[in-house]
């Protein structure tokens, strides 16, 4: 039987960094659609990047990224380098993405491993596939989630005008939202259904 969502998917930080795309899918975590998971160096990278985007203080961004951890206390998947080894096909610069599916693998082993990330080319599908991963984009993830849980998609595209307003802006459309998110397929199936 294939896997439609893998239990646990490793949200990249291209992924993160997008407060629709974090919000949205720790909204569907927290419904049980799946685990969410990361490494230290993807938190690293969020926070990095989220200061420099955002142009907020550092000490904020900081307490976000441990406000995550507790939220998912879970989701780290601790030490990760003996991982890396024997990737080759794969961008070395996201090696430590694959390693944190690796390592949620290694921990259980019964359960299904995904990756959802923006830079799909970065990743060797048959690499993905030898190491028994999921590679998806988020459009991927959601449509798929529209699919097996379509109550909880509905509840999420309710809330998802909040999650982009930004300080001082009015609320935007749903299909607005999804396009600039590029979640084009995503957002196809959503104007389609009732």
């Amino acid at each position: 039987m294939k896997v439609r969502i893998p239990r646990i998917i490793v949200l990249d930080t291209c992924v993160l960094i997008s407060n629709v795309l974090r919000q949205g899918f720790l909204h569907l975590a927290q419904q049980g659609c799946f685990e969410p998971a990361w490494s230290r160096i993807i938190g690293d990278e969020w926070c990095r990047t989220a200061a420099r985007l955002w142009a907020v203080d550092q000490a904020d961004i900081d307490a976000q990224w441990r406000a995550l951890q507790q939220d998912f206390p879970a989701a780290d998947c601790g030490e990760i380098s003996t991982f890396k080894e024997g990737l080759k096909r794969s961008d070395p610069k996201d090696w430590h993405v694959i390693a944190a599916a690796r390592a949620a693998q290694a921990a259980r082993p019964d359960t299904s491993v995904g990756i959802v990330t923006r830079n799909i080319r970065d990743f060797n599908r048959s690499e993905m596939h030898h190491l028994g991963l999921v590679l998806l984009d988020p459009d991927q993830l959601l449509l798929r989630c529209q699919e097996e849980y379509p109550q909880h998609i509905k509840a999420l595209l309710e809330s998802l005008p909040a999650y982009a307003q930004a300080p001082g802006r009015p609320l935007e459309s749903v299909s607005d939202i999804l396009k600039r998110e590029r979640l084009f397929r995503f957002n196809k199936v959503c104007l389609c259904s009732p």
